[in-house]
């Protein structure tokens, strides 16, 4: 398989053109959609997100998207969730009011601590701190471009594969088997950016069991997951 088909996730509230866009660029077949039967076909999920938590959520239950997603990450099957998309992967967010999350990550999002200009918006360092799939080729030190409010606190130390200071230390990239996420934007990050994208259509173009109505497997945290 040359080129995987991705299906970019659409709720309403992403940047799906640029990151369609660049994958496509990058070599992948690629999907925009809202309808849980283009999972049946996909090699890899990307799910966006910008906004907030609970909307989202709502948002992706109203399409009947939440709980295959769920199911998704769970199996372990090629994943990439970028900013708001990583987030949903956590426990839940206290923004506007408590709300959970996939509960696929041990750990919660957090409100940045007063004093600090929200949205951190702009170039900011990654240091990288477990080289796997995900930032391969990259330097140790990359610049990216985040716009976000609120952040993600895993509690499993061992899926960080990066971090990046504002006021407190944010786990700005994670990665556990074939599942990943990203705080920043890759689809603005120019080079950096291009670089996980290409990683990621590299690790779906290895191929992956394909998502079918028939599966209904346990939902996992990260630090079990596949």
């Amino acid at each position: 398989m040359s080129r995987p088909l991705l299906v970019v996730v659409d709720y309403g509230m992403g940047n799906l053109l640029s990151v369609s866009k660049a994958l496509s660029a990058l070599g992948a077949r690629t999907t925009v959609s809202g309808k849980r039967s283009a999972l049946c076909r996909a090699h890899g999920l990307v799910l966006p997100g910008v906004g907030a938590f609970g909307e989202a959520v709502r948002r992706l239950k109203r399409l009947a998207l939440w709980e295959p997603l769920k199911e998704w990450v769970a199996a372990g099957r090629p994943f990439l969730g970028i900013c708001l998309g990583y987030q949903l992967l956590l426990e839940g967010s206290p923004e506007f009011g408590w709300t959970k999350g996939m509960g696929l990550v041990a750990g919660r999002v957090a409100r940045f601590p007063r004093g600090l200009k929200v949205p951190h918006m702009g170039w900011n360092r990654l240091v990288v701190r477990k080289r796997g799939w995900l930032l391969a080729g990259l330097p140790s030190r990359p610049y990216a471009y985040f716009v976000h409010s609120f952040y993600p606190r895993p509690a499993d130390r061992s899926i960080v594969a990066a971090e990046t200071d504002y006021g407190v230390r944010l786990a700005s990239a994670v990665e556990f088997g074939k599942v990943a996420g990203v705080q920043f934007h890759p689809e603005k990050s120019q080079a950096v950016g291009l670089r996980i994208l290409r990683n990621f259509v590299a690790l779906c173009v290895r191929g992956t069991p394909q998502y079918g109505k028939q599966f209904h497997g346990p939902i996992l945290r990260a630090g079990n997951a596949p």
